[in-house]
């Protein structure tokens, strides 16, 4: 695979098994949203999260397993890209300190690696090397409770981890605890200690999965997998505190079946807010309000397969990627630049179990 002018390359995160060995690579061509097929980047087992240091071309996947080097704990690969040609060199992998791990986010100056392990239900720090590879957890964060849903909110599942836009809090999302959980980092000894105050709490049976920030900073969107919604908030950065604004559903009216949530994103221009829907299998697009912050519901798009367990705005915002997880397929949207809404391209790849995809910035 030669990098082509005007494309650039998309990784795509799967779970692994008949149809899937790891992490897959294609090139995305910005002029027209075309997608070339897909070739085994790097074979490693569930790396369903990717994330991308572009300063320093690596790539680091969370392994979402429960038996790393025979213990209770997932994994954390590192790998190194080659931009020409789109391989991962894999460098190493190290402990997720927890099991199950789901998300991960690396710092902007490189210096670590954070992990939301879904199934112990707890927050990790994974220190640097200057080449990028992984050091043993310095941190791992147990939560502790539930909340009313006993099949799904039985104990602590946290399902995200990010930094706030000054990179001054990390904020975690806990479906099982029906919390956004408040961290400040110890730089010196990569230490996470409770931000005061130290959660914000959904309505009960929300389940909160993924949080996005407004660009401008003083809003912040909670997307909850149980219950279908979107809570709106302000954000006081000073002290680490959300507000809910309101809440609204990602579904129509008129759909009544089964439905969870799964990633949102907001376009670049502050306007969008994009939400995917797992069950009615669609896109959620939202107008929101630069004043107040709340959301309108504008748009639902067929993402033309099932289960959207995540989608990627890309280059400039002028595409939308669907990975379908259960029907083995990535689905190209453009972006209407005017009003926000997606119209299908006709642009679509075929690969087992997609559930995430990176895009590898250009310098």
């Amino acid at each position: 695979m030669a990098n082509s002018p005007g494309a650039q390359l998309v990784y795509f995160g799967t779970y692994t098994g008949q149809k899937s060995q790891g992490i897959y690579v294609a090139e995305f061509e910005t002029a027209t949203g075309r997608l070339s097929d897909a070739r085994l980047a790097a074979k490693t087992r569930n790396p369903t999260f990717l994330a991308i240091d572009p300063k320093r071309q690596l790539l680091y996947a969370v392994n979402e397993i429960g038996d790393f080097e025979g213990g209770k704990s997932g994994a954390v690969s590192a790998f190194r890209i080659d931009a020409k040609t789109g391989n991962l060199d894999f460098l190493n992998e190290q402990s997720s300190g927890g099991a199950g791990p789901c998300h991960l986010a690396v710092a902007s100056n490189g210096t670590c690696v954070l992990v939301a392990n879904y199934g112990s239900g707890s927050v990790a720090v994974l220190p640097l090397e200057a080449d990028g590879r992984l050091r043993a957890p310095s941190a791992s964060v147990q939560h502790h409770g539930g909340s009313i849903n006993p099949q799904r909110q039985d104990g602590p599942h946290a399902h995200f981890i990010t930094w706030s836009p000054d990179e001054q809090l990390i904020l975690t999302c806990d479906l099982g605890l029906d919390q956004v959980l408040f961290y400040r980092l110890d730089p010196a000894r990569f230490l996470l200690n409770p931000n005061e105050p130290p959660f914000f709490s959904i309505k009960p049976g929300s389940g909160p999965r993924h949080l996005a920030f407004h660009p401008a900073g003083r809003f912040a969107y909670v997307l909850n997998e149980i219950s279908s919604t979107l809570t709106c908030c302000t954000y006081d950065s000073r002290r680490g505190l959300l507000n809910e604004v309101q809440t609204v559903s990602t579904l129509p009216g008129t759909y009544h079946g089964a439905n969870t949530c799964a990633e949102v994103q907001i376009h670049p221009s502050g306007k969008y807010l994009y939400a995917s829907n797992r069950g009615h299998d669609s896109i959620a697009v939202f107008k929101l309000d630069s004043k107040t912050g709340a959301a309108s519901l504008i748009q639902n798009q067929s993402t033309q397969g099932k289960t959207p367990r995540h989608f990627s705005l890309g280059p400039a915002a002028g595409w939308l990627i669907a990975e379908n997880q259960d029907s083995d397929n990535v689905v190209v949207f453009k972006v209407d630049g005017d009003n926000g809404t997606l119209a299908p391209t006709g642009q679509s790849l075929k690969i087992g179990a997609p559930v995430c995809a990176v895009f590898l910035p250009t310098h």
